[in-house]
């Protein structure tokens, strides 16, 4: 079997079901999945509990950890966080380092968590469009180089273009759904873009795709 890269958008966030929760958030640029994204993430996990994923790497965001845990319990991996993978530290977003949740949170609520590994790279605020399609694409083909087996990546909207740009030479123009799922295949001497931004494996879609 040719090593498959999986990778899944997070599942619907908090802020896009209920906006006022970013006007009292500690974290502002790191909320939650909502109940239906957590749906998702589960409807994800069924989607992937017979392939051979043998590595699971998020975005350390809690959205992409959450979407990440639900798949990490139904193959009873470990969840390795990725910085490289994380959101788009883009200035018209937001207005200084997006903050996530402190370690001690994590480690207590997401225990599947491999603190053991380190990320390969990290964003820098601010990042242009450019920046944040070499960071996604450099941190896949790492880890391509470093894990041979079939892999899973959880991140966001624009990172999971990133990382699929980096692997695939003319990736199709596509919206990237919420907890949509892209699968590349490596091919004889090049990968080879099985399908992207599938959402089949969903029961509720939204009707207006939003990259952030």
């Amino acid at each position: 079997m040719s090593p498959t890269v999986w990778i899944a958008r997070h599942g619907n966030r908090l802020d896009f079901v209920n906006p006022e929760w970013f006007n009292t958030a500690a974290r502002r640029y790191d909320p939650p999945l909502s109940e239906d994204g957590l749906v998702q993430a589960t409807e994800l996990g069924q989607r992937l509990k017979n392939e051979n994923i043998t590595h699971i790497f998020a975005s350390p965001f809690l959205r992409t950890i959450q979407t990440a845990n639900e798949v990490a319990q139904v193959l009873n991996l470990p969840i390795k966080l990725e910085a490289g993978l994380g959101e788009w530290h883009n200035p018209q977003w937001m207005t200084e380092t997006p903050e996530i949740q402190p370690r001690d949170f994590l480690a207590e609520a997401y225990p599947l968590i491999d603190w053991s590994y380190q990320s390969y790279l990290s964003p820098q605020y601010p990042e242009s469009e450019a920046d944040v399609n070499q960071r996604t694409g450099e941190t896949v083909r790492h880890l391509v180089n470093e894990f041979s087996a079939d892999i899973l990546l959880v991140g966001h909207g624009a990172s999971v273009f990133g990382a699929t740009q980096g692997l695939v030479t003319d990736v199709p123009s596509f919206k990237v759904a919420l907890c949509c799922l892209t699968k590349i295949v490596r091919g004889y001497n090049s990968w080879e873009l099985e399908f992207y931004a599938d959402t089949s494996h969903l029961s509720q879609t939204e009707t207006e795709v939003r990259l952030n």
